[in-house]
């Protein structure tokens, strides 16, 4: 590969990196809204009203499109970095609004000190929870990942994008919602539905993805002249 592909390479890298972390943060700082999506009329489990969801699952799909998608590129030590890179950067920044929240909130400071804390106050919970469950997900989405991918020999993308996805996500599901239950940030009542509502759509969403997946490795392959199952080192 010449010097200008590499810089070209290791570029593509650090944005995708730049969106995995922003989806990330982000999925941490908005998680207290919830909505509901009614795209199969009004389905009920475990007292759960399916896809009753936080707007915090929103961007996490995101994420594992992109840890996939360097995965196939670049390989999985790239990949686990990258979710290193996005824990340190959730840590980070709940450390950043809790410093905030300690600052008082002066007279004419159009979001008052009850807001802000309204808001903000469970993130941290939020983020523990989140993290220890993201942590395990991801790293095993990216094993899975790769454990297909030997096994077929760089055959069958969609086979390793959304097995690794289904069971990663699970994971993250059943965990993060039994942590949030545990810290009664949630009532334990709803636990299985939730769990079921949000593995739901995150399976539903894993199927949207694939197509996605394709596109974007068949433009980096076809640029860098990568074969079936090659990867690219930035190292080297």
């Amino acid at each position: 590969m010449t010097l200008e592909n590499k810089r070209l390479a290791y570029k593509i890298y650090l944005y995708l990196g730049a969106l995995f972390i922003t989806s990330l943060v982000v999925s941490n700082l908005i998680f207290q809204k919830f909505f509901y999506w009614n795209p199969f009329g009004d389905v009920t489990v475990f007292g759960v009203s399916l896809f009753e969801i936080s707007v915090g699952i929103l961007p996490y799909p995101i994420t594992f499109l992109i840890t996939d998608l360097i995965s196939e590129i670049y390989g999985r030590k790239k990949a686990n970095q990258i979710v290193t890179a996005g824990i340190f950067a959730s840590f980070f920044s709940m450390g950043i609004v809790l410093l905030a929240e300690t600052a008082p909130a002066i007279e004419s400071s159009p979001v008052n000190d009850e807001t802000f804390t309204r808001v903000f106050a469970l993130s941290p919970i939020a983020v523990l929870a989140s993290m220890i469950a993201y942590l395990f997900a991801q790293y095993v989405d990216i094993a899975i990942y790769h454990f297909w991918k030997r096994l077929t020999q760089g055959k069958h993308l969609w086979l390793r994008n959304n097995f690794s996805t289904f069971l990663s996500q699970f994971i993250d599901t059943f965990t993060v919602v039994g942590l949030l239950c545990v810290f009664e940030v949630l009532p334990w009542h709803l636990f299985f539905g939730l769990v079921v509502s949000g593995f739901v759509f995150k399976v539903f969403i894993a199927f949207l993805d694939t197509p996605f997946l394709y596109f974007f490795v068949y433009l980096l392959r076809k640029r860098f002249k990568l074969e079936m199952g090659q990867e690219i080192d930035l190292e080297a």
